[in-house]
């Protein structure tokens, strides 16, 4: 989870202002929150996240202890592959987390039939990923969804409608699921180059070639 460090400043002199930083990791948070409070010119201190929630010291101290154990910091890319010829469908699923200290990278896929567009596919795709990260036991945590879908990532962020009823009637299941789950989205729209993972795993799917793998990654 990302957050901004909010606190007030008091001057020797007595005078008082408020500063904000720049959005930074939760844990790098706390410890520039704690390097803050050493000057004891810090007062109030909190932190605010993407939802506009604001979380005290302590409660994200209490937060980060109790996420520790479970998947926390997750990224998911998803992508979804269509052959109009063959009617061949490929969901690809990359996901980035941390646990119990160490980095993991798990790449999923998967082939399925019974889907008549690309669009729908890059829907079926996602809701793959929600069904890996209920696998991981992912719970009531902010996950970052990254994909190539202009029209997944604007319908589901709510910037454009989607008319077709098969896509409607895909985002109300991704919304239920991520209801479920306790997920709070946060999308990103990003090239297919830079999605070229998911992209991948997902042809490779269509192709006959199934991939289920995790692997502890060295941190950034």
């Amino acid at each position: 989870m990302n957050v901004i460090v909010e606190w007030i400043y008091k001057s020797p002199k007595g005078m008082e202002t408020i500063f904000r930083s720049e959005e930074m990791d939760a844990a790098q948070a706390v410890r520039i929150a704690e390097d803050l409070e050493r000057t004891g010119r810090a007062k109030s201190i909190k932190f605010i996240d993407r939802f506009d929630s604001s979380w005290t010291v302590k409660e994200m101290k209490g937060y980060l202890k109790g996420i520790e154990t479970e998947p926390h910091n997750i990224t998911v890319y998803f992508d979804g592959g269509f052959d109009l010829t063959t009617k061949a469908a490929g969901l690809g699923c990359v996901i980035y987390y941390d646990q119990n200290g160490t980095s993991y990278r798990l790449r999923r896929n998967i082939a399925v039939t019974e889907l008549i567009s690309n669009n729908e596919a890059e829907y079926a795709a996602l809701h793959f990923c929600l069904q890996e990260l209920e696998l991981l036991n992912v719970h009531d945590l902010s996950v970052r969804f990254i994909g190539d879908s202009r029209v997944v990532i604007n319908h589901l962020s709510e910037e454009w409608p989607v008319i077709e009823n098969n896509l409607y009637s895909w985002g109300d299941r991704i919304e239920a699921k991520m209801k479920e789950l306790g997920i709070r989205p946060e999308y990103e729209l990003i090239s297919r180059k830079k999605n070229a993972e998911a992209d991948r795993l997902a042809t490779q799917a269509m192709n006959g070639i199934e991939v289920s793998a995790t692997i502890e990654r060295a941190k950034e």
